[in-house]
């Protein structure tokens, strides 16, 4: 008896109609010029790597997994005209990857498969390690998990003594325009991990990173409620969908 494939095991593991975002009756096999086609892409991500592949490339071959027996070009290109790049392809909310046409259940769960695989990844090169020398993998990190939200949301991420992260932990979720932090909460929570210092960061889903007074007040807030416990705030990020701001660069602590 032949084992499943590894498609097959994919599949079931999240009880995928294979094909279901397809209207119409399918062959049983795939054209020639569309496996071929599939090969070479295949072929020029191992021995080129991820550079050798082109946005739209690089999404076909995620999307080959969630459609086996379909060109799936069309709709790489209509998901990139919708989103704009492939790290906001992966990261779109499912209703609004729902309203791009033939992005059906599977080929959503399969997007969101990758996301997960990828702010994993990138946790994994900041988690444990000295923040404060990892400073280009943290700010990568924080902008995998959070540039391409549609609401905004504070994460606080709680460092020992020694400044390597301990927790990285979600505080609070918000509207399009405006979250609630509380620095009681934030603060209380540092004392129960034992930490001695904290980065706050959070998103604008408008894109700009430019900090509001609001940011500014809540900011500095945090930071004497924490010099009063010994806990120091290092920095306060802004995650815009392109770029970064910095109050300690800024001039803002």
């Amino acid at each position: 008896m032949s084992r499943p494939s590894a498609l097959h095991d994919f599949q079931t593991m999240f009880d995928l109609d294979p094909d279901e975002a397809v209207a119409a009756p399918l062959p049983d096999r795939l054209p020639s010029y569309i496996r071929d086609h599939r090969r070479r892409l295949r072929q020029r991500l191992m021995e080129g790597g991820a550079a050798a592949v082109p946005d739209y490339e690089l999404l076909e071959l995620v999307l080959f997994l969630a459609i086996p027996r379909q060109d799936v070009k069309p709709l790489a290109r209509r998901l990139l005209d919708r989103f704009g790049d492939v790290n906001a392809v992966v990261t779109a909310p499912p209703a609004r990857l729902s309203e791009v046409q033939g992005a059906g259940e599977a080929v959503v769960q399969t997007l969101k498969v990758v996301e997960a695989v990828a702010q994993r990844m990138a946790r994994a090169r900041v988690l444990n390690r000295h923040v404060l020398s990892s400073w280009a993998a943290l700010i990568d990190y924080c902008h995998t998990a959070m540039a391409h939200r549609d609401t905004e949301q504070v994460r606080v991420l709680y460092l020992d003594r020694k400044n390597m992260l301990i927790a990285d932990e979600a505080q609070a979720q918000g509207t399009v325009d405006h979250v609630p932090i509380y620095p009681r909460e934030v603060i209380r929570r540092a004392l129960e991990l034992n930490a001695s210092a904290l980065i706050l960061v959070h998103n604008h889903p408008s894109g700009d990173p430019s900090p509001s007074p609001q940011d500014i007040e809540m900011t500095e807030r945090i930071r004497d409620a924490g010099a009063v416990m010994g806990i120091t705030l290092h920095d306060h990020l802004i995650i815009g969908r392109s770029r970064e701001i910095s109050f300690r660069s800024e001039g803002y602590l």
